[in-house]
C-alpha cells in the first residue's frame, strides 16, 4: 500500500508485530486533549487504500483502557488521498497529553463487500429472522 509521510520528523507507519492486524498511526502534532474533549489528530500521512478495501481506525488498547482516550469516526475510503486525520475524545477524568510523533491510534486495512441495496414496499418485505425487532439486550447477558 502507498503512504507518503509529509513529516519527516514522525515515524513511518508499521506493524509493531509479524502477526499484528492493525498499523499503528502517530499525532503530527503536540496537544493536550482535555477531559470530556474532542479533536482531530493530525497524522501526516496521505495513502492509496486499494481498492475494494477499507482502512478502519481503532483505539490503542492501552490508551482506552488507561485513560479512557477512544477514536471516533474512522472509516478511509479507498478513493480518500488527503491528510488522514484521528478523532480522538478523552472519555477519562484527567487530561491527556499527546506528543508529537506519539502512536495515538492504529489502522486496519479490510476488504470491503458492497451491498446491492434494493428498496421495498413494506416490512414485511424483508422477511421474518429468529431476532425480528429485538435490540439492545434483546440476547439476554448468557
Amino acid at each position: 500500500m502507498k503512504i507518503h509521510n509529509m513529516d519527516p520528523e514522525v515515524d513511518a507507519p508499521s506493524y509493531t508485530r509479524d502477526n499484528d492486524a492493525a498499523f499503528d498511526l502517530r499525532s503530527r502534532e503536540e496537544l493536550v486533549l482535555k477531559a470530556g474533549e474532542r479533536r482531530t489528530v493530525k497524522t501526516g500521512l496521505k495513502m492509496a487504500i486499494p481498492d475494494g478495501h477499507v482502512g478502519l481506525i481503532w483505539d490503542r488498547s492501552g490508551h482506552a483502557h488507561k485513560h479512557g482516550i477512544h477514536c471516533l469516526a474512522g472509516v478511509i475510503d479507498s478513493e480518500y488521498r488527503g491528510e488522514v486525520g484521528v478523532v480522538m475524545k478523552n472519555l477519562g477524568e484527567n487530561d491527556f497529553t499527546i506528543e508529537k510523533n506519539m502512536r495515538i491510534a492504529q489502522m486496519l486495512i479490510q476488504p470491503v463487500v458492497t451491498a446491492k441495496l434494493v428498496a421495498v414496499e413494506s416490512e414485511e418485505d424483508l422477511g421474518d429472522t429468529n431476532r425480528g425487532a429485538g435490540s439492545f439486550g434483546s440476547s439476554g447477558n448468557r
